[in-house]
């Protein structure tokens, strides 16, 4: 049997794996629900290469971004993601009042919480939904959408 010439470095070893074991990043409990796809709008379709996002929100929620209100609570913005045309997950957007108050100030966004889901439509427990909260941090500005610019653009036909 071949050993380790210093068993300090192999404690080392050890204890880093460890470590970055504990720095894994996964998708967290929340209050976002997945919501009846077929009561949702399509609005827009963003392509890159070979993936295909088709977005949708709530009548509602279209309704507030074309009047410039607030979006209300309890709406969805789904993003249906398909990889060389297969579904391969969702990412959901939910708004609920007092969603912010679960996070502290440096990670919310608003009312806003984000979830992946499989297509059998269970939690993605292998994506980090506080990645999803930096990146639309940036988008402050249009109610934390990325896609908002779009809703007045929609004429009954998805936007791309």
């Amino acid at each position: 049997m071949k050993r380790f010439a210093n068993p300090l470095a192999l404690s080392a070893l050890a204890a880093c794996a460890v470590s970055l074991v504990g720095w894994q990043v996964h998708a967290e409990s929340n209050r976002v629900a997945f919501p009846e796809l077929d009561t949702l709008v399509h609005y827009t379709t963003v392509k890159r290469g070979n993936v295909t996002e088709h977005i949708m929100t709530t009548p509602e929620a279209m309704a507030a971004v074309k009047s410039g209100k607030p979006i209300p609570a309890g709406t969805h913005f789904v993003l249906v993601d398909h990889r060389d045309g297969k579904l391969y997950r969702y990412f959901v957007m939910e708004r609920g009042a007092g969603f912010g108050a679960d996070y502290d100030a440096s990670r919310r966004t608003a009312d806003w919480q984000f979830q992946w889901f499989w297509p059998d439509k269970s939690i993605n427990k292998d994506e980090n939904t506080a990645r999803c909260q930096s990146c639309h941090r940036s988008q402050q500005g249009s109610d934390y959408l990325f896609t908002a610019y779009r809703i007045p653009r929609f004429n009954g036909t998805p936007v791309e």
